[in-house]
């Protein structure tokens, strides 16, 4: 006997079995996110209490960042920035889409989430950056350094908020759930 979910997703695809699924999220991609999640929020955690711990994490999440960068450019097919990372222009239509509830769906990030993914390296690579110069001689105790890591490590706490209320909404606009699809690595084709 078949769920009614089952059923659902038969009849939305015109046919009764399930639809076609597609790997999308290599390992590579799958184990960075789930790594950085983990190592951020331990970070987070023990910045003020457990300093050689914070900043073991902070080389460990250093490394994330470079292996990244280095398979958004060399990696697999939807692992490349270059396969979606668009205009501000296209985001900012995307995005009034969603807000309509008639985005285009995508395969791999739509536009929003390659923005989100761009944005997010590049405050983490701040955080990574700030976080070093403290532990050296020239920037030891120097105020405006803390105080940008810190601005960085609160702001990037915002768009992880807003990343997650993104996949909610296409999650739901596209009735997919991407949080799986980052643990399987498969999604819908169509």
């Amino acid at each position: 006997m078949r769920s009614a979910e089952h059923e659902m997703l038969g009849s939305l695809t015109g046919r009764g079995e399930r639809p076609e699924r597609i790997k999308v999220w290599d390992p590579v991609v799958r184990l960075f996110h789930w790594a950085l999640v983990g190592v951020f929020t331990f970070s987070f955690f023990t910045g003020d209490e457990w300093k050689s711990a914070h900043i073991l994490s902070g080389y460990v999440i250093g490394s994330l960042v470079v292996i990244r960068v280095l398979w958004g450019l060399f990696g697999s097919e939807h692992a490349r920035f270059v396969n979606f990372v668009r205009s501000p222009l296209t985001v900012v239509g995307y995005l009034a889409d969603t807000a309509r509830m008639r985005a285009k769906r995508y395969i791999g990030h739509n536009p929003a989430g390659g923005f989100m993914v761009i944005a997010l390296l590049s405050m983490i690579a701040g955080i990574v950056t700030t976080g070093y110069m403290m532990t050296t001689d020239a920037y030891w105790g120097v105020e405006w350094v803390e105080d940008v890591h810190t601005a960085l490590v609160y702001s990037t706490l915002g768009l992880i908020v807003f990343h997650i209320l993104g996949v909610l909404v296409a999650s739901i606009e596209h009735r997919e759930n991407l949080v799986r699809a980052m643990i399987t690595g498969w999604k819908r084709r169509n």
